[in-house]
């Protein structure tokens, strides 16, 4: 037995494994589903399968016990997260998505996500074809975007330095290009393609990945795609404004499992630099060994942050550079000093202007008193270069020249897309989508947090310091979306209005914060808060931020190695 093969998890293989292995490279039954008129969802493994293909099928949790009541099955619809690398896309593909969402979707909204891309919400299953071949029409697919594969590929949404922006967004691209799968299922199901036997998978394999797998190309100092919540992270190093290469960050990772302490969130370590010209190659190597030693037995323990524990740091490392052909140099120095998007105009090097909208939740729909969704499209209409979707669900209209800049300012007034009343609170918070469409939520999330930001912005007022902020998320539920587990206040759901409490993460993403409360209702997180924001703003130091105080203070200790002390809660 290989040494390799000593490394790999043994034991009977999680069923996700069977369902990949028996399905003719993602193809399935799919296909046959699609005609199924008895039914608005998908059935057996077509279920898990049409998540490679980019979607999640849904049913509205706020209907389903009446509609139980009239012996309806639940109302089945499809969620849809587009394939867009650094989430960049221009002002026809905005038209067209917002076109399709009006017409065709059961919300008529786009959701930006934490994963900077846009989302649809409750496509009908008759309406999926039309959606894919819209989509392939504009040069937008799902390809990947789910399932266990490299999913989107993020990008710092850098307007500032624009030509070191340029490069690594063209990175971002190929590296989402260079892993994507290989098959011709998505090609041949939903743009009626001519079918090509698929035999082979080289980079992903024929069962492809373990589980999910998360890359980042992100320019320091700014940490706005927070890179301790993913797999693999090429961290930019410039030389005189010239893209030179990478630092390598590998294992990061944020999902959990309530009450099992063998999951836990864990931030990515550095493996060292490595010039630019050989990014895909190692790209490759850290998915392949990731696939090779991944554990296919228990899906919960089965992502890259899971490897790397079992099996170690310095071996995996070793692997990726067998696999490379190259080893890692010494890490180039660099720091992260910013973390959330820069709001309102900024100036490029370019002379271009670049306007970074808040959008709360991500969720562009026209609301009473504020047509988001409008305001956008009359800006889409006339904007000459290209929008930018951040990781942390906003929106930037970038490369805006000077005498254009006065009316995309009056349009995205107009439609409530600026609003100066909006705090700095507001804007540092976030939330997954939860309920009531996501299967997976626990507690609402994307509901709630509107109205508890008011509560923290009158707590702040109350104690004298109204112009500070505290980075807050909610999830539904522990698989991370919200990115909770980065937060210097965190709440992930655990039932209908109970959550566990989490404090003490940073300003610059790059420590895990600690359970503070377990199982509470939100009532009680704003009691503690309360009193919690009273001492930070008497007894800080100097302009120490909150979640440093929680730290200093001894409210919570430190997480420092989140696999020996993240659940010691003693």
């Amino acid at each position: 037995m290989s040494d390799l093969n000593e490394l790999k998890v043994s034991g009977k293989l999680a069923d996700n494994e069977r369902i990949k292995g028996e399905s003719n490279f993602l193809r399935g039954t799919i296909a046959e589903d699609l005609n199924d008129g008895l039914t608005g969802g998908f059935t057996s493994d077509n279920f898990q399968l049409i998540r490679f293909h980019g979607m999640y099928q849904q049913d509205d949790r706020d209907i389903r016990a009446e509609r139980a009541k009239q012996k309806l099955e639940p109302l089945q619809t499809m969620m849809l997260r587009a394939r867009m690398p650094g989430g960049v896309i221009t002002p026809q593909q905005w038209l067209g998505i917002d076109k399709f969402a009006e017409e065709n979707t059961m919300f008529g909204s786009i959701r930006l996500t934490t994963r900077q891309t846009f989302q649809f919400h409750g496509v009908l299953k008759r309406n999926l074809k039309l959606m894919h071949q819209t989509l392939d029409a504009m040069g937008i697919d799902s390809i990947a975007t789910a399932g266990d594969v490299n999913r989107n590929v993020l990008c710092t949404s850098n307007p500032v330095e624009s030509e070191l922006h340029a490069e690594a967004y063209a990175w971002a691209t190929k590296i989402s290009e260079h892993l994507l799968p290989r098959t011709k299922a998505y090609a041949e199901i939903w743009l009626n393609g001519e079918k090509h036997l698929s035999t082979e998978e080289p980079i992903l394999g024929s069962t492809y990945l373990p589980r999910k797998f998360k890359t980042t190309v992100v320019i320091p100092p700014h940490n706005d795609i927070d890179v301790h919540a993913n797999d693999l992270n090429f961290v930019a190093i410039a030389d005189n404004g010239k893209l030179v290469g990478f630092n390598v960050l590998v294992g990061g990772g944020l999902a959990m499992t309530h009450g099992d302490t063998a999951t836990y969130p864990r931030k990515a370590d550095d493996f060292g630099f490595i010039p630019v010209e050989h990014t895909l190659a190692f790209a490759e190597a850290v998915v392949t060994t990731q696939r090779d030693l991944g554990n296919r037995v228990n899906r919960k323990n089965a992502k890259t942050k899971y490897t790397l524990e079992r099996v170690g740091v310095d071996v995996f490392k070793a692997e990726v550079e067998k696999r490379a052909g190259v080893k890692f140099e010494p890490s180039r120095p660099y720091e992260f000093t910013e973390r959330g998007d820069r709001f309102g105009w900024v100036k490029g090097i370019d002379g271009k202007w670049h306007l970074t909208l808040f959008i709360e939740n991500g969720r562009i729909l026209d609301f009473p008193n504020k047509p988001l969704k409008t305001g956008m499209a009359k800006i889409a209409a006339i904007h000459q270069g290209d929008f930018r979707m951040t990781a942390n669900q906003n929106l930037v209209v970038a490369g805006v020249p000077e005498a254009q800049k006065n009316e995309i300012e009056q349009l995205a007034v107009s439609h409530g897309l600026m609003d100066s009343s909006v705090s700095e609170q507001r804007q540092s918070s976030m939330a997954c989508v939860a309920l009531p469409t996501c299967p997976l939520a626990m507690a609402e999330a994307e509901r709630m947090l509107p109205e508890f930001v008011t509560d923290i912005e009158g707590m702040l007022a109350k104690h004298g310091i109204a112009e500070e902020s505290i980075i807050t998320r909610v999830t539904g539920c522990p698989n991370g979306c919200g990115r909770a587990m980065l937060a210097e206040v965190g709440l992930v759901g655990k039932g209908p209005n109970k959550y566990n409490f989490y404090l003490g993460g940073n300003h610059n993403g790059t420590r895990i914060p600690r359970m503070y409360r377990e199982n509470i209702s939100d009532t009680e997180i704003k009691a503690e808060l309360d009193s919690l924001i009273g001492r930070w703003s008497k007894e800080r130091d100097g302009s120490e931020r909150f979640g440093d105080f929680v730290i200093r203070a001894g409210v919570v200790r430190p997480v420092i190695d989140s696999a020996r002390d993240f659940h010691d809660n003693s």
